[in-house]
């Protein structure tokens, strides 16, 4: 078990990757990334006067997101959170607190629309998501992200100043697993969201 985790702690600060290292991360052979690198579909760059090849961190997620292989094991166990708000000012103060947290691997988005792209692609394992959206209501994109079985499990955390304690209510019976009253602590935005993921999916 221990040694498990130092090898998740060691791709979590890997910058550059072998071809074995990848293969590790991806759970594939070898050979497989060294087809996928020659033939272009993950890219990198060879070791100078060597047939070396190495693979930076960023494409290897790239790689791996696009085939559907999981983060975890590059990741080193961080959870990814999607904020979803159209004031990038919070966006910005919350990606900060969570990023500082060293937990969490985070992506924002300014609109529904936007929010369901990333969902498909970042897959996050809870969700910020501000109830009142420039394209959509946030308690739409709860429903649609809850009433699909890919993504049922995902935690939803809505923060809000406009709604009172009604459509708090409503808000929670479409799905949400949480609720934040702007203004809010922002020290206690981590807290509550790894009480979200310590919770079973119900």
């Amino acid at each position: 078990m221990a040694s498990g985790e130092a090898k998740q702690n060691q791709w979590a600060d890997k910058k550059v990757f072998t071809t074995g290292e990848a293969a590790q991360v991806c759970k594939v052979s070898q050979q497989t990334i060294i087809r996928c690198f020659d033939s272009g579909r993950l890219t990198g760059f060879r070791v100078p006067g060597s047939k070396f090849r190495r693979i930076p961190r960023a494409e290897l997620m790239r790689f791996m997101k696009t085939n559907g292989i999981p983060l975890d094991s590059i990741e080193g166990g961080r959870k990814r959170v999607l904020i979803v708000d159209d004031d990038e000012a919070i966006n910005g103060l919350l990606v900060d607190v969570l990023t500082r947290d060293g937990q969490f691997e985070v992506e924002t988005a300014l609109t529904g629309y936007e929010a369901g792209l990333l969902t498909e692609s970042f897959k996050p394992h809870v969700i910020i998501l501000d109830y009142m959206l420039p394209d959509i209501n946030g308690n739409v994109v709860c429903e649609r992200i809850k009433n699909r079985e890919s993504t049922r499990d995902i935690k939803i955390l809505f923060i809000s100043g406009v709604v009172d304690e009604q459509e708090i209510r409503a808000l929670l019976e479409s799905g949400a697993d949480d609720f934040i009253k702007k203004p809010f602590d922002i020290d206690d935005i981590a807290s509550r969201i790894h009480d979200l993921l310590e919770s079973p999916a119900v």
